[in-house]
């Protein structure tokens, strides 16, 4: 762990272990899908009692395809809820929403497109012109970026199932997914590795796994979200870099249909991919990097020149703040 980061994990940590008497504050986190690798984090900290070292009684409720956390999240009904990327957080400013981003986990975002190897299509610049299948949300999203950068157009768009069945079925087949998830599963069902094309890779600057929060909620108890932060980020290092069991467990019992085989992919591929941990403080954001979304999504045409990005978010509580 960093030295600031630990640092300021160990303050907290100790300000709390030296009230006994203390009751535990309750925060209500909503994940933006089922329970998987991808929130580890946040079940490892749970698990080996990290929130309770900071004073928290942390309840995680999973979300899915029906789930609408950030509605819930405004209505009160959550304390803090995961926004999936860069993008949602922007929005909220666009809409005016009093919601705020106060920590990245995720410093790349791990979507991806995968094809089939030997066809081609082993570069974004490649499937320029090619059908590919993905979702409502990346075409209002990051579908954006690669039509801005690459030339890419609409009329490339085909219905993304949320299943392998289609991709599996036609080698020229192109589609969406999540880095810790689909190259495993068509090995697992194909016995083959797919191309993988991460977003990442091609300069896209949105962050991922953003934790948001009510407005209000920064005013009036921004010691209650310093301490949700410090303790995830914990939760994280521990997870990523120490005995994850605790947290496979949680996730097992939340959502049966993970197997530790998958968890395992999952983690080593946040691991490889630096999705997580890429030379700075886990959680952090920066300026610099917001700007540099919001002006690549400008230029694509989503977001107006005078949105005031730097509303949605702040960084008051990130480690070294």
């Amino acid at each position: 762990m960093r030295p600031i980061l630990l640092a300021l994990c160990l303050a907290l940590a100790s300000a709390f272990a030296a009230a006994p008497g203390r009751a535990a504050d309750r925060f209500r986190f909503g994940l933006d899908w089922l329970a998987e690798a991808e929130y580890g984090g946040y079940y490892q900290a749970l698990a080996t009692g990290i929130y309770a070292r900071y004073g928290l009684d942390v309840a995680i409720r999973q979300g899915g395809p029906q789930v609408n956390q950030s509605q819930l999240l405004l209505a009160g009904r959550l304390d803090g809820s995961i926004a999936s990327n860069s993008y949602l957080v922007l929005n909220f400013v666009q809409q005016q929403l009093p919601l705020v981003a106060v920590a990245a986990f995720f410093q790349k975002d791990p979507s991806i497109l995968i094809a089939h190897p030997g066809r081609g299509n082993d570069s974004f610049a490649a499937l320029k012109g090619k059908k590919i299948m993905i979702g409502a949300d990346t075409r209002a999203g990051w579908w954006n970026f690669l039509k801005q950068k690459f030339g890419y157009d609409d009329s490339q768009i085909r219905t993304y199932t949320f299943n392998l069945g289609p991709f599996l079925a036609d080698p020229e087949a192109i589609q969406q997914g999540y880095l810790g998830s689909e190259p495993y599963l068509v090995r697992q069902a194909a016995g083959f590795d797919p191309v993988v094309l991460k977003l990442s890779d091609a300069g896209f600057a949105g962050y991922g796994n953003l934790v948001a929060v009510r407005r209000d909620t920064v005013e009036k108890r921004p010691d209650l979200i310093r301490r949700f932060v410090a303790a995830s980020a914990e939760g994280w290092k521990s997870y990523l870099d120490g005995d994850p069991g605790p947290g496979d467990a949680l996730i097992r019992r939340a959502n049966p249909e993970m197997t530790e085989a998958l968890l395992a992919y999952g983690r080593e591929a946040m691991k490889r991919g630096r999705i997580v941990e890429d030379g700075v403080p886990i959680g952090s954001m920066s300026d610099a990097r917001w700007q540099q979304f919001f002006t690549q999504m400008r230029d694509a045409g989503l977001y107006p020149a005078d949105l005031d990005w730097r509303s949605g978010y702040t960084r008051q509580f990130l480690a070294g703040h």
